[in-house]
């Protein structure tokens, strides 16, 4: 179990600090789950740059040879979900009231109404997640429905960190497995986006 600091930072030999001050957001007091990402760009420089403009990023990263990063403080919001889908839908226990609001559907006033729950009730959010971005393009690049691009599979290299970091967070910061989810379960996202991921 790797030990974190009075600042979130993690502790460990296998992690290299690479801290972007950009994409750290206002405090997170709590965290109730893991986010599993992937970069959409080909390598881990490409997705530091884009960190530097600040709007998003999340608090960890996987490069291609497992490399793991810290890249955001873990007491500190990154802005890597976006807006959240109706986990009542996918669990399939909704109210009545929310599948007669779900019928005029709208991502940012069912983004707001999910907000208004927690956690087990909503997805884990920017909130009150970590966000894992694992090094990874989405193919064709040409393509320009994004929709239609499948993401890389993840090298075997990645695949063992992120199972290593998956289990080190889990016991050290005390989130149950069952709030751990890839990024386009809880999110509009393209449903490839770290499918080749497993923990």
């Amino acid at each position: 179990m790797f030990l974190i600091d009075m600042h979130g930072k993690a502790i460990h030999k296998k992690i290299k600090l690479k801290i972007s001050l950009p994409i750290e957001k206002r405090p997170m007091n709590k965290i109730r789950g893991i986010i599993v990402h992937q970069t959409g760009g080909a390598t881990a420089k490409s997705a530091f740059n884009s960190y530097n403009f600040g709007k998003s990023g999340a608090h960890f990263l996987i490069d291609k040879d497992g490399t793991i990063y810290q890249t955001a403080s873990l007491i500190k919001q990154t802005w890597h979900v976006g807006k959240l889908k109706p986990r009542c839908l996918a669990e399939m226990r909704c109210t009545p009231t929310e599948l007669t609001q779900l019928k005029k559907f709208t991502p940012s006033g069912t983004h707001r109404r999910e907000m208004a729950k927690n956690v087990p009730n909503r997805y884990p959010s920017n909130q009150d997640s970590i966000g894992i971005e694992i090094v990874g393009q989405a193919l064709p690049v040409n393509e320009p429905d994004h929709d239609k691009r499948t993401y890389e599979t993840l090298t075997k290299e990645q695949s063992d960190s992120l199972k290593w970091l998956i289990q080190e967070l889990r016991f050290s910061l005390k989130v149950p497995l069952t709030e751990i989810f890839r990024h386009p379960t809880v999110s509009y996202k393209n449903k490839t986006e770290a499918a080749t991921a497993s923990w």
